[in-house]
């Protein structure tokens, strides 16, 4: 989820999912109850939902958590969108075709879709969109994240070695869209899906300039709802049906109101008066709430890990510095009772159940094995070696933080885990909200964060590009030229070959945890009351958590 992060504070999940699963498995309809403490339906298809903070940005070209995702998908569509099976669906486009040489994309546009204002939406809107992104004017993380290496010329014009419009994305006429790519990427539909591929009306984004996506006065849909009440520092807003949206006809629902709260149990207090429709479980409402008739669990592909800042602490830039790290900290417990909703310990980077090998056999985590597992004996052997090397008997350390009360108890428990195995360790908890921790973690200004990522499309590339040197989510300083020579061949000589290419992502991983670049900690999964008058909500398996545009109250 994605970049879930992209990044995001813990309970603030980029991208998650359960990928390749069907159907109703990846509903979060309640199930019926007799007496589940909600409250029954109104008649005015409307759910009450909560968050766990802002909007960071409706700037789809801005964008790199969760949240902004979620609604920027709600709000917008690209060329396609996920359906309720996790497949991509008609969205702006009807169709496409691919050349032989897999480079050209042509898409033909549907022409009745609209924009909020009535405009139509055309191919030049994809353009300006995606040219937009990779701008360097613009300052975009996820446009050249996303595009450079796939889009033809994208990674030029990023840097600004090319002119915009020398990126490979053309308007044939108003309903055909020519897209001419790098190399053969066979994702690239998926791809498509994805909120730094939507459309912008070129129009409305110039006269907004600076306050562009500031507010609901200042964005525009052509998805199946509208963004209303917003500020960029709103604490509540709603969703409410766009009557624009060339399918309108299939979205049930008239309004999604939403509400900031942090606090899990203020959350399920809520719930339980009926004044909102889902709440999300900390570990010790679990345990309170598990035999609940309204009691879901939703594994997800959102997998979290340690990041080690080496730029601005001189013990992070030693290898047996973080190695003693990602050693040092129980992970069975922390899922078992920091977490207890379902999540499992992680002990690599690409998730379980993710996607399996080219043979269709084996699970990618399973050929790939644990790479790094709690041992605290060997923690203890890697920090003196560490501390010898450097020429010092302590450490210390800035760990940066998320402010809900889920983020401050697992992380003080890291700490605590950290300083109690490693001698002389001292670690200083700075906890911040997401948007300034987001920040912050964009100038690179900590020393230690745990970190979450889910997938932004079905391939492992979405994991393994994150660590590539100076790469837009790297953010810690990592670089290893075996590393990025592996990883780019997956999208360059090896692209067509499926084999290779993973053969390629599990020596690349192998390298990551070598360098102990990363701590991996754990696989996520959302535990939650979800009232039984919701139905045909999805979650994804990348992009925005959840999809509404199929959803009903009953």
């Amino acid at each position: 989820m994605k970049k879930w992060s992209l990044l995001v504070a813990l309970g603030i999940v980029l991208s998650v999912f359960l990928a390749a699963c069907g159907g109703d498995d990846n509903s979060t309809e309640g199930s019926k109850s007799k007496d589940s403490g909600t409250s029954e339906s109104s008649g005015d298809n409307t759910l009450n939902l909560l968050q766990s903070g802002t909007i960071s940005t409706m700037d789809s070209s801005m964008a790199t958590d969760e949240f902004s995702f979620q609604f920027l998908g709600s709000t917008m569509e690209g060329l396609y969108r996920l359906d309720k099976n996790g497949e991509p669906t008609e969205g702006i486009a009807k169709e496409h075709k691919v050349s032989d040489d897999g480079l050209t994309w042509t898409f033909t546009l549907r022409e009745d879709a609209k924009w909020e204002n009535g405009d139509p939406v055309t191919a030049n809107d994809f353009v300006y969109a995606w040219q937009r992104a990779v701008n360097p004017e613009t300052g975009s993380e996820y446009g050249p994240y996303m595009m450079s290496g796939v889009i033809k010329n994208a990674e030029a014009v990023s840097s600004g070695d090319a002119a915009v419009d020398e990126l490979g994305v053309t308007a044939k006429d108003d309903y055909t869209l020519v897209v001419e790519l790098e190399n053969p990427t066979p994702y690239f539909e998926s791809l498509t899906t994805f909120g730094t591929f939507l459309p912008l009306n070129e129009k409305f984004v110039e006269e907004q300039g600076d306050k562009y996506a500031t507010s609901s006065e200042t964005v525009l849909s052509n998805g199946p709802f509208v963004l209303k009440n917003w500020t960029s520092t709103s604490s509540s807003w709603d969703l409410e049906k766009n009557e624009s949206y060339w399918d309108a006809d299939t979205v049930q629902l008239d309004k999604l109101a939403y509400e900031v709260v942090k606090d899990p149990q203020t959350a399920v207090d809520l719930y339980e008066k009926g004044t909102v429709d889902r709440a999300d479980l900390s570990s010790d409402l679990v345990d309170q709430y598990a035999t609940h008739e309204d009691y879901n669990v939703s594994p997800e592909m959102s997998v979290w890990y340690l990041k080690f800042n080496e730029t601005r602490n001189e013990a992070l830039a030693n290898t047996n510095i973080r190695a003693a790290l990602s050693r040092a900290f129980d992970k069975q417990s922390l899922v078992d009772v920091i977490l207890n909703n379902g999540s499992v310990v992680a002990n690599g980077l690409i998730p379980e159940n993710f996607v399996q090998m080219p043979e269709g056999e084996k699970d990618f985590r399973e050929v790939s094995g644990d790479h790094i597992t709690y041992d605290p004996e060997a923690a203890k052997e890697y920090w003196k070696k560490g501390l010898k090397e450097l020429g010092k008997d302590s450490i210390e350390l800035e760990f940066l933080s998320g402010d809900t009360e889920t983020a401050k108890t697992m992380n003080e428990y890291l700490v605590n885990q950290l300083e109690s195995n490693l001698d002389g360790l001292k670690i200083n908890l700075k906890q911040v909200p997401g948007e300034q921790r987001l920040d912050l973690d964009t100038k690179m200004d900590y020393d230690i964060q745990l970190s979450g990522w889910g997938p932004d499309y079905l391939d492992p590339y979405t994991y393994m590009s994150l660590w590539v040197t100076d790469g837009g989510n790297n953010k810690m300083g990592y670089s290893n030229k075996e590393y990025d020579k592996l990883v780019e061949e997956t999208t360059t000589e090896l692209a067509t070959n499926n084999t290779a290419r993973y053969e390629n992502f599990l020596e690349a991983e192998k390298i990551l945890f070598e360098d102990a670049a990363i701590a991996p900690v754990y696989q996520r999964a959302k535990a939650q009351l979800v009232s039984p008058k919701m139905h045909g909500v999805y979650m994804n398996a990348f992009g925005p958590t959840y999809e509404y545009k199929w959803a009903s109250v009953e």
